[in-house]
C-alpha cells in the first residue's frame, strides 16, 4: 500500500524554493534598496507577510530583517539630517556599508540554518 503526500510542515516551500533559500533570499531582498526605492523595506515584507503562518523560520527571520530595515532608516533620516553639520556624509556612507555587511552576514546565516540578529538594531518587533 502506497502512502499519500502529506502537507506537513517539513515539505512546505515557499515560492517554491527549500525554506533556507527563501531566508537567505528575503534578508538578501534588502539589497533592492540600494536599485530600487523602497524596494528594500516593501520585498522583505511580502515575502515575510505571506510566508509567517506557515513557517516559525520565516516569521523569526522576517522580523530580525524588520527590525534592521526600520532601524537602518531611521538611522539614515538622522544622518541626512546631520549632513549640514558636516558629519552626517560619513555617517550615511557608514550606514550603508554596515547595513551591506550585516545583510551578507544574516544572509549566509540564514542559508546555515542559523537565526543572527542584527547587532545594532532596534528591537520592534519581539524575536
Amino acid at each position: 500500500m502506497s502512502e499519500l503526500p502529506t502537507s506537513s510542515n517539513s515539505e512546505f516551500k515557499p515560492w517554491g524554493m527549500e525554506e533556507n533559500v527563501f531566508i537567505m533570499l528575503m534578508h538578501l531582498s534588502q539589497l533592492t534598496g540600494f536599485i530600487i526605492p523602497f524596494g528594500g523595506l516593501i520585498l522583505p515584507i511580502v515575502m515575510w507577510a505571506t510566508n509567517k503562518d506557515q513557517s516559525e523560520n520565516i516569521n523569526k527571520h522576517g522580523k530580525v530583517v524588520l527590525n534592521w530595515v526600520i532601524s537602518s532608516t531611521i538611522y539614515c533620516v538622522v544622518a541626512f539630517m546631520l549632513i549640514a553639520l558636516v558629519i552626517g556624509i560619513p555617517l550615511l556612507i557608514g550606514v550603508c556599508i554596515t547595513s551591506l555587511v550585516f545583510i551578507v552576514i544574516g544572509a549566509i546565516k540564514a542559508n546555515n540554518g542559523e537565526l543572527w540578529p542584527y547587532p545594532i538594531s532596534i528591537k520592534f518587533f519581539k524575536v
